[in-house]
């Protein structure tokens, strides 16, 4: 598909949701489009690409605590999730008008791309590698060393030149190291696991210290910051991604929350 019937296609599909406004929720109507946009963005982008993750990641559903026979918070998650993909689509169609297809679609050209799929395979990959022949010792992520070790393999499979643990210059007198440098790509791979005593606005204040430190150095153009959350403690992954991205100045920020609990 040429870059052109792509951004047409995906502009119908904008289009199309306001329809949704008037109608219950999840209604044929919506299902058929959710199925129908789902295909295009695999046909465009391919099967793993982050742009067709970044879609199907879209909560529509709430699953938060509400009251029985009360389904305010159910209709404002699932009209909320309507902007959000008006949004996403709107974003992906200007990227294949700004970057064209051979850059926004091919894994192989797009680091980020590379990089997400590793990111939201993550957790799969930690529960297979527990399951040896013989009981054989294994390795079984409890903190973020263990992420560190595991995620340092997997981005093997993609990029050569890797530097763990890069210093960073002095921020506010201390000097600090850098989890991953993907030196070639100038991205900075930052990654955190949570646990108790480090979820929601903690987590955040440590990543946004990291940002400033990550700034002065001379290869990062982006930062990447990998939130691994096996026992689901953060609640609201949207709210650590738009408070970073607010302090994230010249830099590019991108925020992955894996697995998806919410």
């Amino acid at each position: 598909m040429d870059a052109e019937t792509a951004i047409e296609k995906l502009k119908l599909k904008i289009q199309e949701i306001g329809q949704f406004s008037s109608k219950e929720r999840f209604c044929p109507e919506f299902k058929k489009w959710y199925r129908e946009t789902s295909v295009l963005l695999k046909r465009i982008f391919g099967d793993d690409a982050y742009q067709v993750s970044d879609f199907t990641q879209i909560a529509f559903v709430y699953r938060g605590a509400y009251i029985v026979g009360d389904s305010v918070p159910f209709e404002n998650r699932y009209r909320s999730a309507l902007d959000e993909a008006h949004a996403i689509l709107t974003s992906i169609y200007e990227e294949i008008q700004e970057f064209g297809l051979d850059s926004a679609g091919k894994a192989g050209a797009n680091p980020l791309s590379s990089l997400e799929l590793v990111l939201s395979r993550f957790h799969s990959v930690a529960r297979q590698i527990r399951q040896r022949h013989g009981n054989r010792n294994t390795l079984d992520i409890t903190d973020e060393y263990d992420v560190q070790d595991l995620l340092h393999a997997l981005l093997r499979i993609h990029f050569k030149d890797i530097r763990p643990e890069e210093w960073t210059p002095s921020y506010a007198g201390n000097a600090s190291r850098m989890d991953f440098l993907l030196h070639a790509e100038e991205i900075v791979v930052e990654a955190k696991m949570t646990r108790k005593g480090l979820l929601g606005r903690d987590l955040v204040d440590e990543l946004i210290v990291d940002l400033a430190r990550y700034k002065e150095h001379p290869r990062c153009k982006m930062l990447v910051c990998f939130v691994y959350d096996p026992d689901g403690y953060v609640g609201n992954g949207a709210a650590i991604v738009s408070d970073l991205e607010k302090a994230s100045g010249d830099i590019q920020v991108r925020v992955f929350v894996y697995p998806d609990n919410n």
